[in-house]
């Protein structure tokens, strides 16, 4: 053993798959060594709580027991969320000197913890953030953190150490959340510890809230993660230190300070009395008067800055008979679902819209690149390094402020019923309709419609793709779905890890069509619906939308073309399908959104569905369809690419959900839990995916991007167009 391997670990495998390399950091209550996964092939990091080593030896099975419940609930939490770290494992190690020591293997993350980020901000006297750009750039986080609250769950020790950025600290593509948990085992254990003279701190004073001081203040809980979320958000906003140190004692003195409270004007930053409030409440000295948990702090900020927010999240299952009659799962020879039940027992208008969703508060999902390393923390302790200013005059200040903020302290204390919905859809009754949503629900800003807008995040353009073709950096995401109201073909969700690649940002128009078919390299798209049991009146009516018909819509997507002709158009392009997996992720990023634009519920402004000018070109056919939202959208059936701007992606991907259902590469297939890298499905099969909803669509379930469908390949739809994909040049 030495200082760069204090355990004599560092060649050591664990569990017979992780391999120890060196020591990232030390600190006072753990060391964090770097591994490798033997059987994954990719870099892990490993978290050993040394101070847990000094419980006695009665008492370790009942902690090892804590151990494992609150890896269980980190790895629930970030399951959802992809603002928290991920865990991998837990168990424990005996080092050759007998000490036993509890473990915790975790994701590896490239990325900077937001305190070194704030450090050197201000060494070089960068401009502060506005408090619109602190919003978005800690959403993320508020998500998580109101994930956890509503089980009732605090974390207890939210600091700058424990966020680390991954991507550009001004526009990170997320903020990872340590540590869950940690302070709890800390919290429950120092009875324990104390016997052995060891002090233990389950927060960090420099961001402690008053309760954690002086229980006269109320007992800790979510509002306690409240007030250092507040705290966070005004340092990046002011630039300074919110608590004045550099003792302990100090750090509680300005905490419970019933003069002044550390909000954003206190700390000499201008901003509107209305997010002034808002810092005031979330900063409240007592926990009483404090916003009950994250998700309201967060809301409440929203709307001092004039970000409008979805007013509903989670839509209401549907009932199980409706489950059943329509979903009606079958397990076959191998033991998978059926994906599509008896549809041609069941008509059209059977199913009905969802009921107004209530608003519930989670978040999601997944994150970029990981591979990263570990700093030490400034506590002492160790922090996992992974991967417009509004109107308004600030109130007067108490106190004189200096010019520049001084340095930061140094010591850091459904199932649903839509499958049926979705077959008479693309097979008569409109486009196909698709089962229920399974995304996690979250309290995300509104995209579309605000003057700080959460922009669609476009990629730069690259040389890496070409022309008319987004580049989707290369990052990681849990694909499906594990929510009560997903379907069985979405889950369970798993970790989806994916190399960059390019993607049409439109889909392919008939204009692009036609010039391949008149050339001819391209089969003619069919001016004729064709499915199997398609009825005369259906093939009638529905010929109609085939694009290939209609002078005009050079502009709209190709439509009516078999999943054969849509891989061969792409393959004279020097391109391909994306996969499932790559259409997911360019859809709904890794941030959990619930649609591709954010959380806001599907309007007439953001994409082509069935709105009443749906409805009406139906009746007048003969046909009943559903309106997804009684606006008109101006288009009866498809629209010109791009025509929903609101609507894009946050990679900048143009209808990705509504107009034309999408042909991708895979064959359908079951959903298995383990985690994969750049999955292409099943090698063969019977029927092939299709993703994304449609403009006759009438059901919100059809626009999650979890949600799945499969047709026959030789299947020629109104409601089926297509994209193309490419892996990055070299």
């Amino acid at each position: 053993m030495s200082e760069r391997d204090p355990l004599g670990v560092c060649g050591e495998t664990l569990a017979q798959k992780y391999e120890i390399r060196e020591l990232i950091a030390a600190g006072g209550f753990s060391l964090v060594y770097k591994g490798h996964h033997k059987l994954w092939k990719s870099p892990i990091a490993v978290k050993f709580f040394t101070f847990l080593a000094e419980a006695p030896a009665e008492d370790r099975a009942a902690l090892q027991q804590a151990f494992v419940n609150e890896g269980a609930l980190l790895s629930d939490l970030s399951s959802q969320s992809a603002s928290i770290v991920q865990p991998r494992d837990v168990g424990t190690f005996t080092t050759p000197e007998g000490d036993w020591i509890p473990y915790m293997v975790m994701e590896w993350l490239e990325g900077e913890p937001l305190d070194a980020i704030l450090d050197r901000e201000n060494e070089r006297g960068e401009p502060r953030r506005t408090p619109a750009e602190v919003f978005l750039m800690l959403e993320g986080v508020a998500r998580a953190l109101e994930l956890a609250h509503q089980r009732g769950v605090a974390h207890r020790d939210v600091k700058p150490e424990n966020l680390v950025v991954v991507g550009d600290p001004h526009e990170p593509d997320v903020v990872k959340l340590l540590d869950f948990g940690v302070a709890q085992i800390m919290y429950a254990q120092s009875p324990v510890l104390g016997t052995t003279g060891r002090q233990v701190s389950s927060f960090t004073p420099s961001y402690g809230a008053p309760e954690q001081f002086d229980s006269r203040f109320g007992k800790t809980g979510p509002w306690t993660d409240v007030y250092q979320l507040a705290l966070v958000a005004a340092e990046l906003i002011s630039g300074r230190q919110p608590l004045a140190g550099p003792s302990p004692a100090d750090f509680a003195a300005s905490s419970t300070d019933t003069r002044q409270r550390p909000t954003p004007a206190a700390l000499g930053a201008f901003v509107s009395p209305d997010v002034e409030a808002v810092f005031e409440q979330a900063l409240a000295l007592y926990t009483t008067d404090r916003y009950a948990s994250a998700g309201k702090f967060w809301s409440a900020l929203a709307d001092a800055l004039g970000i409008i927010q979805s007013p509903s999240v989670r839509p209401p299952p549907i009932s199980d008979s409706a489950v059943r009659a329509l979903t009606s799962p079958a397990h076959g020879s191998g033991g998978t679902a059926r994906w599509d039940a008896d549809l041609d027992s069941l008509p059209s208008a059977s199913v009905h819209p969802l009921p107004a969703p209530t608003r519930p508060v989670t978040a999601p999902l997944a994150s970029p690149p990981m591979e990263s390393a570990w700093k030490h923390g400034r506590d002492g302790g160790s922090s996992p390094v992974t991967a417009s200013s509004l109107g308004g005059s600030s109130p007067p200040l108490s106190r004189s402020l200096p010019t520049h903020a001084p340095p930061r302290g140094a010591p850091r204390w459904a199932s649903t019923a839509l499958i049926a919905a979705a077959a008479a859809a693309l097979a008569g009754g409109g486009v196909f309709l698709l089962t229920s949503r399974g995304t996690p629900n979250s309290i995300q800003v509104r995209a579309s419609e605000r003057a700080v807008q959460e922009t669609p995040a476009t990629p730069p353009p690259s040389p890496a793709c070409p022309q008319g073709m987004l580049t989707i950096p290369a990052g990681q995401f849990f694909m499906g779905s594990d929510a009560d109201d997903a379907l069985e073909l979405e889950k369970p969700s798993h970790h989806v890890l994916l190399a960059g690649y390019c993607l049409d940002e439109t889909e392919v128009t008939v204009r692009a069509y036609q010039k391949c078919s008149g050339a001819g390299k391209c089969r003619r798209a069919s001016r004729d619906v064709e499915w199997e049991g398609m009825t005369r009146p259906q093939a009638r009516i529905y010929s109609t939308a085939c694009n290939e018909n209609s002078e005009g819509r050079g502009d709209h997507p190709i439509n009516c073309v078999s999943w054969q002709q849509a891989h061969d158009y792409c393959e004279v392009q020097g391109k391909r399908l994306p996969t499932e997996a790559e259409w997911e992720y360019a859809a709904r990023s890794s941030d959990g959104r619930i649609y591709p634009w954010g959380d806001d519920e599907p309007s007439s402004r953001l994409l082509n569905a069935c709105g009443w000018e749906c409805v009406n070109w139906a009746t007048r056919q003969g046909e009943k369809l559903t309106a997804l939202y009684e606006e008109n959208d101006r288009y009866p059936t498809t629209a010109p690419v791009g025509s929903f701007p609101g609507g894009n992606s946050r990679f900048g991907a143009k209808d990705i959900v509504g107009n034309v259902w999408e042909w991708v590469a895979d064959w359908q297939g079951p959903y298995s839990k383990e985690e994969k890298q750049n999955p292409s499905g099943p090698s063969q099969g019977e029927k092939r995916v299709i993703r994304g909803g449609a403009w006759n669509g009438g059901y919100k379930a059809w626009l999650r991007p979890s949600f799945r469908y499969a047709m026959k390949p030789e299947t020629l739809s109104h409601g089926i167009g297509f994209r193309c994909a490419a892996d990055l040049l070299e």
